[in-house]
């Protein structure tokens, strides 16, 4: 097994967030894809982070991360937002999300 620090872009701290929700192998995080490896950290409750993401985006594809721009880092950003509203903070209200958004609440799942 490769360790998922192996990947281009990817680095000690990714690595341990990544086997903290069960990946630990670069053939893992390659398998999962970006948008389903995302989740998982956002359903761990990660907080959301656009640039991390398509680090993860990139780093799959044997880019550097600053390789995104444009067009494509729009659709990124489209599919980013998606995958956001689709994982993060379900079962809070609209204000404790956007406090959330700011810092001001915890970022894990509401209990």
């Amino acid at each position: 097994m490769t360790p998922v620090a192996a990947i281009r872009n990817l680095g000690p701290a990714m690595e341990a967030a990544f086997a903290h929700v069960g990946v630990t192998s670069a053939e893992a995080l390659r398998e999962l894809g970006t948008d389903a490896a995302y989740a998982k950290l956002l359903a761990a409750g990660q907080r959301p982070h656009f640039i991390a993401y398509y680090v993860i985006e990139m780093g799959l594809q044997g880019r550097p991360w600053n390789d995104c721009k444009g067009d494509e880092k729009k659709a990124l950003r489209t599919r980013f937002d998606a995958l956001v509203a689709s994982h993060h903070d379900t079962g809070r209200s609209e204000l404790e999300r956007m406090l959330n958004q700011i810092g001001v609440v915890s970022a894990g799942p509401k209990a």
